[in-house]
């Protein structure tokens, strides 16, 4: 791997120094109190992620509340924000392409892979003591949003953030497109999707509203009247099939956060930030039993294992009796 660092950010090139990567252990999650809140920003290449990360980077320095951003995409060309640590400082994307023969999306891919493989040095320097100390711990992931969602590398990622601080995941949602409601269901079965794969807190953030309101969009959740109506003009196969997944859907709708924002003008980052707030609490009240429990039979499994492989130890260090040894010395 090319490293090819282009700041002279301490902490940036002390990412570069890792070894190995996985989650922090238990006893950080428990006491989640004090600790900033990691916002995970996924969506659809398009959806404005990069743009909408700029601008909570914006209203954070304007309220003055610290905050902590991440850039985890390695093709992007500019970063529109200040990054505390970026991704590109530690890996080349257009050498791991070269090298490993790649195209533009194996190319991602792999980098993000490698720059998974050192990611506890990145939440040592998350949990860094500082003044002021940071709120939020923001990250902005790569447009390929199956990248991230669905590569071992995400899930080491997401869950390494998730162990250590409260973390939600941001769905980001291009606006405009879903007026048409076969692409609002593609939206709402990937929402699905990334929220039974990550299980942890996800707000959808409707993008864009300064081109479309997303008002459309939050009725057609709570309505499934409205959405059939939207399809009505609609035969086709695809239409019936949108119809029926809205239905399935409505329990999944039902414990979605929701907010509509402007990534150019700024409107609904107030209401953005309640929303992280509240996912938070789901986070503290529903998550962190859940990988306590987790934690907790992975620690008995291993216990058990090693208890076994004492006990296999102990019989095969065991002298054999008399009877035996005499047998088979005869033969």
């Amino acid at each position: 791997m090319d490293a090819e660092p282009k700041h002279q950010n301490d902490e940036r090139r002390a990412a570069e120094s890792a070894a190995s990567a996985g989650p922090s252990s238990l006893a950080q999650a428990s006491g989640s109190d004090g600790k900033p809140t990691v916002v995970l920003v996924i969506g659809m290449a398009g959806s404005g992620k990069t743009t909408l990360l700029q601008r909570i980077t914006a209203h954070l320095s304007s309220v003055e509340e610290p905050g902590y951003t991440l850039n985890l995409d390695p093709a992007v060309m500019e970063v529109p924000y200040g990054a505390n640590i970026d991704i590109r400082d530690t890996v080349n994307y257009k050498n791991v392409m070269k090298q490993y023969n790649l195209g533009p999306n194996g190319g991602i891919l792999t980098s993000l892979n490698l720059f998974a493989t050192r990611f506890d040095q990145v939440i040592e320097l998350c949990e860094k003591k500082r003044t002021p100390q940071p709120k939020y711990i923001v990250a902005d992931t790569p447009g390929q949003i199956e990248i991230f969602t669905w590569s071992a590398s995400g899930a080491i990622i997401t869950e390494a953030f998730a162990s250590t601080f409260p973390t939600i995941v941001a769905f980001v949602i291009d606006t405009p497109r879903c007026v048409s409601p076969q692409t609002f269901m593609t939206n709402m079965l990937q929402a699905c999707s990334i929220l039974y794969k990550t299980k942890l807190p996800l707000l959808l953030v409707f993008n864009k509203v300064d081109v479309a309101r997303h008002e459309f969009a939050v009725e057609w959740m709570r309505d499934y009247e409205a959405f059939s109506e939207a399809l009505q003009k609609d035969t086709t196969y695809a239409a019936t099939l949108s119809r029926s997944l809205s239905l399935v859907l409505e329990e999944f709708y039902e414990n979605l956060q929701s907010v509509g924002v402007s990534a150019a003008t700024g409107e609904g980052m107030e209401e953005f930030f309640q929303k992280v707030q509240a996912c938070r609490a789901e986070y503290e009240q529903q998550y962190l039993p859940e990988l306590q429990r987790r934690q907790q039979e992975k620690q008995d499994l291993e216990m058990r294992r090693q208890a076994a492989q004492l006990e296999k130890l102990k019989l095969d260090t065991q002298p054999l009796p008399q009877q035996q040894q005499g047998t088979a010395v005869e033969r």
